[in-house]
């Protein structure tokens, strides 16, 4: 039987694709753990999608989903790792030209901004927020490892054009299904 845990991670260690050991807490593994964790979120995001008249979003976010994994893989590879690079999928320009295409779609069936907007409505919606959260910080995390290492640069690009594509989606769903965003509007003093 193959068991779940290898007990190879019980000093603080984990191996990266090519077979390197790194710290658990590099920036690295903290890079692609915070790309993971926002897969995870968007898991949540297509269960309380399904059913709801959105079906075009479950099957765009579980692309998504499918991208974040080879995400991951591109994040824990180093770029310098000629062997394990030959196998592992990386995050490319049409895959950011199609978020870009996503967002402009969604974008011209929606009112336009005319106010800062407070992460809420549905609950799908207000996930797809905590979801837009999470990116920015996995691309935080990228961006402070770029600055150690050479990385695949549309890893960086992908997830600025993913969030950006979060938060219109969190908008398209309030907007489908008929919840009225809240407008921001700062409190007197």
């Amino acid at each position: 039987m193959v068991r779940i845990y290898t007990k190879t991670g019980d000093e603080g260690e984990t191996s990266l694709f090519g077979g390197q050991r790194v710290p658990k807490d590099a920036p690295r593994v903290e890079a692609y753990g915070a790309v993971d964790e926002l897969n995870a979120v968007l898991g949540v995001v297509v269960t309380l999608l399904q059913g709801a008249p959105v079906d075009d979003l479950v099957e765009r976010l579980t692309r998504v989903q499918r991208d974040l994994f080879a995400l991951g893989a591109d994040l824990a590879t180093p770029l310098e790792d000629t062997k394990a690079a030959t196998w592992v999928p990386r995050i490319g320009e049409a895959d950011v030209e199609r978020l870009e295409r996503w967002i402009d779609e969604a974008e011209s069936t929606l009112p336009p901004m005319t106010a800062f907007i407070l992460p809420g409505g549905v609950l799908a919606a207000a996930h797809l927020h905590v979801a837009r959260t999470v990116c920015r910080r996995a691309e935080r995390r990228v961006v402070t490892l770029s600055r150690q290492e050479p990385l695949n640069p549309h890893a960086r690009v992908y997830l600025n054009r993913l969030g950006d594509l979060l938060f219109v989606w969190s908008r398209l769903v309030n907007h489908r299904l008929g919840v009225a965003e809240q407008e921001w509007s700062p409190s007197p003093t």
